[in-house]
């Protein structure tokens, strides 16, 4: 197994397992509200998690067969992987502080803390290009091997 794939398969766990603990955790807000329903963001959480658990799985298949070096295959790896990773904590962080139920609504929040929009979208930008940008090296890298 690669570094990319080692990389991969690691994130998939954590994030499975995170998945499975803001599960109890949107549970819990459920059984406790009025309207049987967990904040968005705590729900946010548990799917995202549960859905970047099984994209990275996919990741390992791509980093399996590219054809790409194994470093140029683990920095595509972990760029998407820590995007993911960040975009779960943040979605926790919102669901902690239950400051907002949508990230995107100006004013940027974080808890009491307002974001500055160029580092809010900033952050967004790098998020598509690390996300698209590791995941594209893959699957290219992987279509190159098939054919």
């Amino acid at each position: 197994m690669n570094i990319a794939q080692k990389y991969c398969l690691t994130a998939a766990g954590i994030f499975f397992l995170t998945g499975l603990v803001t599960g109890i955790w949107k549970y819990y807000k459920i059984s406790q509200s009025k309207e049987a329903q967990a904040p968005f963001y705590i729900d946010t959480a548990h799917r995202a998690s549960l859905l970047y658990s099984f994209a990275s799985i996919l990741l390992l298949i791509f980093a399996q067969y590219s054809v790409f070096s194994d470093t140029m295959n683990a920095w595509a790896a972990i760029s998407a992987l820590s995007f993911f990773g960040f975009a779960i904590v943040t979605y926790i962080l919102h669901g902690i502080l239950e400051d907002t139920d949508n990230q995107f609504r100006k004013p940027f929040q974080l808890g009491n803390f307002h974001l500055p929009e160029f580092l809010f979208h900033g952050f967004m930008f790098l998020l598509v290009i690390a996300e698209l940008g590791g995941s594209a090296v893959l699957v290219v890298g992987t279509i190159k091997a098939i054919w």
